[in-house]
């Protein structure tokens, strides 16, 4: 006989999972049962006892279909964890991962110990997605000043929402493709972005849930996983002052290549790598020169 209890139903839906090789197969029940019933994850276990009816039963059944088929649980709850707060994500726009925390820490060092120009920083976010980046910073350090942009209108209303219900009105969001639509003198004491930087051939490598439902746009960095870099590496010192700092989260293999493609950049006078939890080579911190200040 099935047990119709919260309880039962998690057991039976973790072991479902594990036949169907899903990651995770515990949290990953948690997670759906919770959202589909509007609770918390402690909430399944303060209820334990209690018995699903039959439209709840089969709501959730509709999410555990969704999840065999690869679909991410964050596209399916719509919402994802990343730096304490929780943020609202969609197939437009990409999944914030854990590595990317690393990138809003060197950020924040840099926002609170010292930068190029005195007072409220101006900081820009490149390419900003669900705006995970730009508004854990804006939550964390809102003394200091933020713009945004995307390409993509549909992630940039996104971005606007999670912005407003995390960090209030402190980030101004605008439309375009990298530094495309900045006009006028080097403003910005902090650029950081979180570039596409898979290589094309990869994409196809990539797991089902990645390649199948987050956006290519946000995946794709060109031949050779570079091409946005050398974009950014282009212009970013046109958009920096003297002793800006550009930040740029990277893939795991692509230190050596990154620091060939910037010798041919005078522009920049020193540059750091920080590793991720893990030990690999995670973000790219660069440094404009305070001597060569413009080439505009």
């Amino acid at each position: 006989m099935i047990d119709p209890t919260l309880m039962g139903i998690l057991t039976r839906t973790e072991a479902y999972f594990k036949e169907h090789s899903i990651d995770s197969p515990r949290l990953t029940a948690e997670l759906l049962l919770a959202h589909s019933l509007g609770l918390r994850r402690l909430d399944l276990y303060l209820q334990y006892d209690r018995p699903l009816q039959q439209n709840e039963l089969s709501d959730y059944k509709t999410l555990i279909r969704r999840r065999i088929q690869n679909e991410p649980v964050a596209y399916i709850t719509g919402e994802k964890g990343f730096f304490e707060s929780d943020f609202e994500v969609a197939r437009e726009v990409l999944i914030p991962r854990p590595e990317t925390e690393i990138l809003v820490e060197e950020a924040l060092k840099i926002l609170n110990t010292g930068s190029a120009s005195p007072g409220a920083k101006r900081v820009l976010e490149l390419g900003t997605g669900s705006g995970a980046i730009v508004v854990s910073l804006a939550k964390a350090a809102p003394c200091h000043l933020y713009m945004a942009n995307d390409i993509s209108l549909a992630a940039l209303g996104i971005a606007e929402k999670n912005a407003l219900r995390i960090a209030g009105n402190k980030v101004r969001f605008f439309a375009g493709d990298w530094f495309g639509s900045l006009r006028g003198r080097p403003g910005f004491d902090l650029v950081v972005s979180n570039p596409p930087y898979i290589p094309l051939a990869d994409i196809g490598e990539l797991a089902p849930e990645i390649r199948t439902y987050e956006p290519q746009l946000a995946l794709d960095g060109g031949e050779d996983g570079l091409a946005c870099f050398r974009i950014i590496f282009r212009e970013a010192h046109r958009h920096l002052v003297p002793g800006g700092i550009l930040l740029l989260e990277m893939g795991w293999d692509q230190k050596e290549d990154l620091e060939n493609v910037l010798k041919i950049h005078p522009e920049y006078e020193s540059i750091e790598f920080i590793k991720d939890l893990s030990g690999h080579d995670r973000v790219v911190k660069i440094k404009k020169s305070i001597d060569n200040t413009e080439r505009i």
